[in-house]
């Protein structure tokens, strides 16, 4: 208990408390703000003026309409969630502002920037993006005081901004560009190119579509963020000043019931740090396939409810700091490369009331050590996730009330010529899935505790997540986040790690703008205590605008 106090006293002193909400699914037939989940993060929300009726019956709010994967604010759909503002600015589609009456799209000023017709007709024309985001960060113990820092405050700006150019019903090109600035004091991983940028392409696509065999197919070539991966597998790095993208290609068809997503990409290289120097990182390659099957709806509760099965291969290739494992030395490691072959089944959606997510992954694959001299070991390992929220829209504050539960196998450092058996995570989870503060990654990993969620207001959500923490394996090491491989191992006794209770809240004060803080403590167990590994508080503020 004198630790819990002591670690809220310095949220209090640190200024308390607001964050980054996230948004829940927001099924075909409707258009009201959904209440929160944890499945999906949210995007600021902007005064929207109202589509045409076509659209508005469909639920296609700004972004193409998938039919029944609209579902999810559109993240049902592969291209992430559009809820007025995309995460990938180049699946919105602001098309129907060409049948909104003058005096709707009058009301936000920006309309004129998001459909602009290039000819008579109005088959060619484009749509500007852009945002502005000021981020500050503290950390007291960063990395549970493994990064060398404290009380760590980093300042982040990013200026991000796009054009999108649409060539008839075809064809289409976006750019984006992005200039990243950071600083602060006791400052650490600057170097890495995540977080400062000089002006250089964020994204650049070219995509030709068309409607093929009774279904929407595309072909989508150049950089770009990719997001047709459960969140607990990768994501496009949103906490720092600079997004993950990749270089290469995906082609998708979407039917009535049933789309796939062909995909195969190399990791962009954000080093050096110099203006239009991005190139591709060759060593870091994501392939694989994604499909997913909308079951028949049903009503449970009085209410319509509809759920999708997804299955897909999810291949990494990649060497370097991210492919090392530990060795049996303690605090050593082992260097070489990695295949890992992910298959995997999700089950997601909505039954009544209940969001539900349950995702179970099978690795295979192998470990490839940098010297000739050491055997080849294969890849066996897994991972399972869920989480079920049950959501009482009727209500005051709208809440929502669940659990959501975690398994990434571990392995044992003790075999160094067996199956690797530890679950890997190459390129990013989702930093607010579990731990915001990096501390911990997903691999041997368990994880379980409650979510909270409550609109308190159309524009004010607050998001409540208590996780403890374990290892999945004791003869394993901890991880935590950016490839790191704690030294703590030999000497640590029991699986229990810690409780890092997670505050946010998020508030959208003025059409375009969101102004959101975040909270995490970190208290470990006595055993992470005996071995070095210090408690902390991270504190997140964000002011961001949109357009």
């Amino acid at each position: 208990m004198k630790r819990v106090t002591r670690t809220f006293r310095c949220w209090k002193s640190s200024g308390l408390v607001l964050s980054l909400a996230m948004t829940g699914p927001a099924w075909a037939d409707k258009l009201t703000t959904p209440a929160p989940t944890p499945l999906l993060p949210v995007v600021p929300v902007p005064v929207l003026p109202t589509p045409d009726k076509t659209a508005m019956v469909k639920g296609a709010l700004y972004h193409p309409d998938w039919n029944l994967f609209n579902a999810g604010n559109s993240g049902a759909s592969g291209f992430g969630v559009v809820n007025g503002y995309g995460q990938a600015r180049w699946a919105e589609d602001w098309s129907a502002l060409a049948n909104t009456p003058r005096t709707q799209r009058q009301k936000d000023w920006f309309n004129r920037l998001k459909y602009v017709k290039l000819n008579t007709s109005g088959s060619i024309w484009m749509s500007f993006s852009g945002e502005e985001r000021l981020r500050y960060i503290f950390e007291n113990q960063p990395m549970l005081g493994y990064a060398g820092k404290t009380n760590a405050s980093r300042v982040l700006l990013r200026n991000q901004y796009g054009a999108d150019l649409h060539l008839g019903e075809h064809v289409r090109a976006y750019a984006e560009f992005l200039y990243g600035v950071a600083g602060g004091s006791n400052t650490y991983g600057y170097q890495t190119g995540a977080q400062r940028e000089s002006l250089d392409l964020q994204q650049g696509i070219l995509e030709v579509k068309g409607n093929l065999l009774g279904a929407k197919m595309g072909v989508i070539g150049g950089r770009q963020i990719f997001l047709d991966a459960p969140v607990s597998m990768q994501s496009p790095r949103d906490l720092t000043n600079v997004q993950q993208t990749w270089d290469g290609f995906r082609g998708y068809a979407v039917w009535k019931r049933f789309r796939i997503d062909l995909f195969d990409f190399m990791q962009t290289n954000k080093l050096p740090q110099k203006v239009f120097a991005d190139g591709t990182n060759y060593s870091a390659r994501l392939y694989g396939a994604y499909t997913s099957t909308a079951l028949p709806a049903f009503q449970f509760m009085g209410q319509k409810s509809q759920m999708f099965a997804d299955l897909f291969f999810l291949g990494y290739l990649y060497n370097g700091a991210a492919a090392a494992i530990p060795a049996a030395a303690s605090g050593s490691l082992q260097k070489g490369s990695s295949r890992r072959d992910n298959v995997g089944l999700r089950l997601w959606g909505n039954v009544g009331p209940f969001s539900t997510n349950l995702t179970g992954i099978f690795q295979g694959g192998e470990f490839r050590p940098a010297q000739a001299s050491q055997r080849t070991r294969p890849v066996l390992a897994y991972a399972i996730n869920g989480s079920i929220t049950y959501t009482r829209a009727d209500w005051a504050g709208k809440p929502g009330f669940g659990v959501q539960g975690d398994l990434f196998s571990g392995g044992s450092t003790r075999s160094q010529d067996g199956a690797v058996g530890t679950f890997s995570t190459p390129f990013v989870p989702l930093p607010y899935y579990n731990d915001m503060s990096l501390s911990l990654t997903s691999q041997n990993l368990i994880g379980v505790g409650p979510i909270a969620n409550f609109t308190i207001r159309p524009t004010l959500h607050l998001k409540l997540h208590v996780p403890f923490f374990w290892r999945a394996s004791t003869q394993d090491a901890v991880y935590g986040g950016n490839s790191k491989v704690y030294n703590w191992r030999n000497n640590l006794h029991g699986g229990f790690t810690g409780v890092m209770p997670y505050t946010q809240l998020s508030w959208n004060f003025a059409p375009h703008w969101a102004w959101t803080h975040d909270i995490e403590g970190i208290l470990l167990s006595r055993g992470m205590r005996d071995v070095g590994a210090k408690e902390g508080t991270l504190y997140m503020q964000t002011l961001e605008f949109k357009f």
